[in-house]
């Protein structure tokens, strides 16, 4: 992976400080990419190339706490379009296509459902559902390691601060070669198998990134995670495509079920033989044909 891109410094309209990352032509459409938990807006180079062989343009920043972004001590996921309306403004967008990933499909989800207004479509990678979602159990088939996470936020802010202060050390200096191990549970042979070459310099660029000044962003999305989302998810005029494989431990399957039957407008894409890192690393070209097909 060459030298990371150095970020933008965006200013919202309440002062806030964000990393904002763009990468294309200016008259090319926008997509705006919602990061994973935690990580960063840095650009995934094979994203940004499948963008723009397709005519599009790569929009993102690191969501509050993350990196130099300025934290928003109780954020929830209504606070994103908020700034992703401010980001839309200041880059002259009228509307642009959500791509979330993990963590990061909340989110965009939020934008879909929030601002509809200013979303073409939605495109969602191992979507993690909603904790209160009827019906689900939030926690099953999850690897060790986000069990033992998302436990610790349900037990409140001390306990997670203590999870994150043990976590944060290790993760904010990761390197590529280190990527696979440090996941242990969170990733079976299938998913193990895409950790190499520039997707794991990726994924550790992205860590270092997010997490270099601090772990206030991990903490602040495990939270809101947990809580809950504060807006219809039935409403959503769509469409939303939901890609999920059965091999994901870090967002089980299960979850994007739960999605696909809840979602307006949802458009499952759903496979027995991909798991949370493989759709990112081999599908993104039928990610983006998918969710572009149908243009106004």
């Amino acid at each position: 992976m060459q030298t990371p891109p150095t970020p933008q410094h965006f200013t919202t309209r309440d002062g806030r400080r964000l990393d904002l990352y763009v990468e294309g032509a200016e008259d090319a459409t926008p997509l705006v990419f919602h990061c994973g938990t935690p990580g960063s807006g840095l650009p995934f180079p094979g994203l940004v190339r499948s963008l723009q062989e397709r005519g599009l343009r790569y929009v993102s920043w690191s969501r509050p706490g993350y990196g130099s972004s300025t934290r928003q001590e109780g954020r929830n996921l209504a606070s994103v379009v908020d700034d992703a309306a401010d980001v839309l403004d200041a880059l002259d967008i009228d509307a642009a296509w959500m791509l979330g990933w993990s963590g990061g499909g909340p989110h965009a989800l939020a934008c879909a459902a929030l601002m509809p207004d200013r979303v073409r479509g939605t495109a969602l990678i191992g979507c993690v559902a909603p904790y209160d979602a009827d019906g689900l159990d939030f926690l099953e088939g999850m690897g060790e390691e986000n069990i033992e996470e998302f436990t610790a936020a349900l037990d409140g802010p001390d306990a997670l601060i203590g999870f994150e202060e043990r976590a944060w050390p290790s993760f904010r200096r990761i390197e590529a070669a280190d990527i696979a191990a440090a996941l242990g549970d969170l990733v079976d042979d299938i998913d193990r198998s895409s950790i190499s070459g520039e997707f794991s310099e990726w994924l550790a660029a992205i860590m270092q990134a997010g997490l270099r000044e601090s772990y206030w962003g991990w903490f602040d999305d495990d939270m809101l995670f947990v809580r809950n989302w504060g807006f219809d998810l039935h409403t959503i005029p769509g469409p939303v495509h939901i890609w999920h494989g059965a091999h994901d431990r870090m967002v089980p399957f299960a979850h994007a079920a739960w999605l696909a039957d809840h979602v307006g407008g949802a458009c499952p894409h759903l496979f027995d033989d991909h798991g949370h890192l493989t759709l990112l690393v081999d599908s993104l070209p039928a990610v983006l044909d998918e969710l572009t097909a149908l243009t106004d």
